[in-house]
Parts: structure tokens; C-alpha cells; sequence
């Protein structure tokens, strides 16, 4: 039998059983028919929206219609009907923060920006320096955008890229070779090229919010050239400082032995003070109890005075009657006679006051 024969045999929808034939027609008819339409539904329904981020906006431009062109209106974050089959169009752009990185490293650029090679600067003294800058910018209005730039990332190709390196050589030219080391000036001038730039690019819709210098890097002779002269000038700032150290360590020196002098004479002056007051001191003393002394003395002497005018009073017989009747104080008890005409009797008073003459020298008085 011939080949096509075999194969005409094989596949012969006569040889297929009924029921089975039967089967697949009713599920092209029922499913597949169905579900092909839905899909090619979906298809043209997808194609009819737009989802618009949450960090983009949205800019329609009509390409058949009444109004065709690009229209003012911006597209917030959503989903928005479009006329299918490129009757409308939805060009989207970024809403958040963009970056340019200007640097002929990679690795120490950031990720997801934009990078293109180091801005090539000559100096006001006429070298040149690359230097690797970032620049933060952001979309404030992507009508002005897309009219007066285009649409998708002209943004960065034909505005942001294009204008930052002139500008950067217009702000940080006016710089010398060691004028780059001096951080404050280089971040005014960076400032200045900020300026410069945002004048250009926000009548474009854009805004340029920080222009950081990063590093700048000579070539290598001149970089040598700049580093010998930097460690001179500090080795002469060093000898300067070491003078200027000694200076003031000698007067530092002359303060401490000023005030060691003054501390001396401030420890004598209080000796003197001290002794001084003790001298007073003395002084009061010996005065106070030479007076009170005098007192004393003067007291016994009034007294004296006081006994003897006593003794010279009447009365005063008796008193030295009393007083000579001490005597016999203490004495050794002997027999005597206590009568006759030299009899003692202790208790008789009158007789001892004659017998000791205290009457006779009275008489006589």
C-alpha cells in the first residue's frame, strides 16, 4: 500500500468514533468559543486602560479625534480609559526624585541612577580636574516636560545630562587648583552651579534640588605637584606652631612663677597679719590683768582700810577680844588656876581683854 494511502486511513474522520467526534465539536462550540472571546475581550479591554503609579504622573496625548495633540491635563495615580488601537496615548514620567551621577567609577555610583562620565573641569589656573558629582532632581510639571523636551527619557538625554556639565564648569572654573581643598568655597560655587541650572531647566518643568561634589581628581603629576606643596605649607605651619607653642609656654611659664611670687608674698603678708595679732593680743592680755590686778590690789587695800577703821571704832575692844580668843586654837590643854589675881579663865572675857592690856591701852586712849 502507498504511504499517503496509510495515512489517509489513519486519519480519516469516518475511521473516528461517532461519540468522540461528537464530543470535541461540542466543546469547540461551548468552551473554546466562549473562552476565546473572553480572552480577545481582556485583550482589547487592557488595552483601553492605563494604570498610572503611585510615583508617576500621566500625560494623554489624542492622535485621531477632535482634539488631537497633547493635552494640559495631568494623570494622577489610577487606573484611566484610553481609545484603543493608538487612537490614545498615555506617556507616563517619574513623579519622585531622580538621579545623575557624573563619575568614571561605577561601583560608587548609585544604584538605579543614571551615570555618565566625570564632568571635565579646567581650572581658573588653567588645569583640569574630573570631578564626580550627583545630581538630585524631580519632574514638577510633565506637561511642560513632554512639550518642551519630549516624552519617555529625553528628560535626562536631551536637558538634565546635556546642561549640568556646562553649567559645572561655568560655577566651579572660577575655581584655582587649591582653591578645590577648600570645602566651604567648593560647596558655594556647587551652590552657584545649582542656580545656574534650575535658571535653565525649571522653565522645562524640572527642578534640580542638590548638586553634591563628591571627589575631584587631578592628574597624576599635578596631584603630586599639590601634595608636595601641601606637606611644605604644612611643615611651615608646623615650625610656625612650634614657635608660636614656646611663645606661649614661656608665658605660660612667667604666669606660673608670677603666681608662685604672689602666693609667697601673700603667705608672709598673713605671717605678719598673724603675729601682728597675737602681739595684740598679748598686749590686751597683760593690760586686762594688769588692771584687774590693780583692782584686786586696790580691793585688799580698801579692805584693810575697812578692818582697821573697824578696829578703831567702838566696838572694837570686843572684836579683839574675839580675835585673841583664837589663839587658844589649837593649843595643849595645862592646868592653870582660874582664879586669883592672875588666874585665866577663857571664858571670862573681861579678865583676858585685861590680861592682854586691851583695857588699860582703851583708858589711856
Amino acid at each position: 500500500m502507498h504511504q499517503d494511502d496509510k495515512y489517509h486511513q489513519l486519519f480519516n474522520p469516518e475511521n473516528f468514533p461517532t461519540s468522540l467526534f461528537r464530543d470535541i465539536n461540542n466543546f469547540i462550540r461551548t468552551m473554546f468559543l466562549p473562552l476565546l472571546f473572553m480572552i480577545m475581550l481582556l485583550i482589547m479591554v487592557s488595552n483601553c486602560f492605563v494604570y498610572v503609579k503611585p510615583n508617576e504622573f500621566g500625560i494623554k496625548q489624542v492622535n485621531i479625534g477632535f482634539k488631537t495633540g497633547i493635552q494640559s491635563v495631568v494623570y494622577e495615580t489610577g487606573l484611566h480609559f484610553l481609545m484603543p488601537m493608538g487612537i490614545e496615548v498615555m506617556h507616563r514620567f517619574p513623579r519622585d526624585i531622580q538621579v545623575l551621577e557624573l563619575t568614571n567609577y561605577t561601583e560608587s555610583a548609585s544604584r538605579g541612577a543614571r551615570r555618565e562620565k566625570a564632568a571635565h573641569i579646567q581650572t581658573s589656573d588653567g588645569f583640569f580636574v574630573d570631578v564626580d558629582v550627583t545630581i538630585l532632581y524631580q519632574i514638577t510639571d510633565p506637561y511642560k516636560v513632554i512639550t518642551t523636551i519630549g516624552p519617555g527619557r529625553l528628560f535626562e538625554d536631551n536637558a538634565i545630562i546635556p546642561k549640568a556639565e556646562p553649567k559645572l564648569k561655568e560655577a566651579l572654573g572660577e575655581m584655582t587648583t587649591e582653591e578645590f581643598y577648600n570645602s566651604p568655597l567648593r560647596e558655594k560655587k556647587a551652590n552657584n552651579a545649582l542656580v545656574l541650572l534650575n535658571k535653565e531647566l525649571n522653565p522645562k518643568g524640572i527642578v534640580v534640588g542638590h548638586i553634591l561634589v563628591r571627589y575631584f581628581r587631578y592628574s597624576a603629576e599635578l596631584q603630586r605637584n599639590i601634595e608636595e606643596k601641601k606637606l611644605k605649607d604644612q611643615l611651615v605651619f608646623t615650625n610656625q606652631s612650634k614657635a608660636k607653642a614656646s611663645t606661649e609656654e614661656a608665658l605660660v611659664k612667667k604666669a606660673r612663677q608670677e603666681g608662685e611670687a604672689n602666693i609667697k608674698v601673700t603667705l608672709e603678708q598673713g605671717k605678719a597679719y598673724v603675729m601682728k595679732k597675737n602681739a595684740e593680743k598679748d598686749l590686751y592680755v597683760r593690760s586686762k590683768t594688769a588692771e584687774a590686778d590693780l583692782m584686786v590690789n586696790l580691793a585688799d587695800a580698801r579692805k584693810t582700810e575697812l578692818i582697821n577703821m573697824a578696829y578703831q571704832n567702838k566696838g572694837s575692844d570686843k572684836l579683839v577680844g574675839l580675835k585673841m580668843a583664837e589663839v587658844y586654837k589649837g593649843i595643849e590643854v595645862i592646868m592653870l588656876p582660874s582664879s586669883g589675881q592672875y588666874g585665866i579663865n577663857p571664858l571670862d572675857l573681861e579678865n583676858s581683854l585685861r590680861l592682854f592690856g586691851v583695857e588699860q591701852e582703851k583708858e589711856q586712849q
